[in-house]
């Protein structure tokens, strides 16, 4: 006799399979789907977690369960802008700005866009989404004096597309990708588990010019199991 979780899998599983669950769709609570069961909460859950272990099922902490949406993949090529990537992928990109603010460069930043020591630079930190689901969390670097002209919105929401308008040529781009352990308050912006792993990119970015001048240095930080890299030659 099949045990009683396995058949509350299967059904359920076969309601996203016929469109009663959409892709990327919150799933009711645990209580509602256990009562539309008849079974206890323990059974439901049960049988919701060998969903997400099949990858068929996704839980976000303090959010909720929903069916698992095809990962956002980015090619290791060239040098692309996360709402092109969005955009590409047919998904909604947008950006929560955490704090944006004028600055001296610290070493690291003089160093990685080839700046003097006490060059002003503007620093941003914010969050990427994909149908307002958090991807990455990130802080953005760029010397002062190629924006200066530009609004905030400008950069923050539009800033590929402000570099293209102005005649800017995007040219390549050098990135580090390593894993490591998300923090807490990183982890809460990203709806995901303290101390879960996530995929860590140091990018910069260079104009297409003869100089090849650093533009942008960007520290990212991804949810692995929303977003993956691959490589192609």
């Amino acid at each position: 006799m099949t045990a009683i979780y396995i058949r509350i899998h299967d059904e359920i599983k076969h309601q996203i399979e016929t469109g009663v669950f959409e892709v990327g769709q919150r799933l009711p609570s645990e209580r509602v789907m256990a009562e539309q069961f008849g079974v206890s909460r323990m059974t439901l859950r049960q049988a919701v977690t060998s969903l997400v272990e099949e990858g068929i099922l996704t839980r976000y902490v303090g959010s909720g369960t929903y069916v698992a949406s095809d990962r956002v993949r980015e090619k290791m090529r060239g040098t692309t802008s996360f709402t092109e990537i969005i955009q590409n992928l047919g998904k909604t990109p947008s950006s929560k700005v955490l704090s944006y603010q004028k600055t001296k460069a610290n070493e690291v930043e003089c160093d990685k866009l080839q700046l003097k020591k006490g060059s002003q630079i503007i620093r941003m930190e914010r969050i990427r989404y994909a149908d307002e689901l958090p991807i990455c969390y990130e802080v953005a670097s760029i010397p002062y004096r190629l924006i200066e002209d530009f609004a905030k919105n400008d950069i923050a929401n539009h800033f590929y597309d402000t570099l293209a308008h102005a005649g800017k040529k995007i040219g390549r781009s050098e990135q580090i990708i390593s894993a490591k352990i998300v923090k807490k308050e990183i982890a809460n912006f990203l709806s995901i588990k303290p101390n879960s792993a996530i995929l860590a990119l140091t990018q910069v970015s260079y104009f297409a010019n003869s100089d090849e001048t650093p533009f942008e240095y960007v520290l990212s930080q991804y949810v692995g199991e929303r977003f993956e890299f691959y490589l192609e030659r």
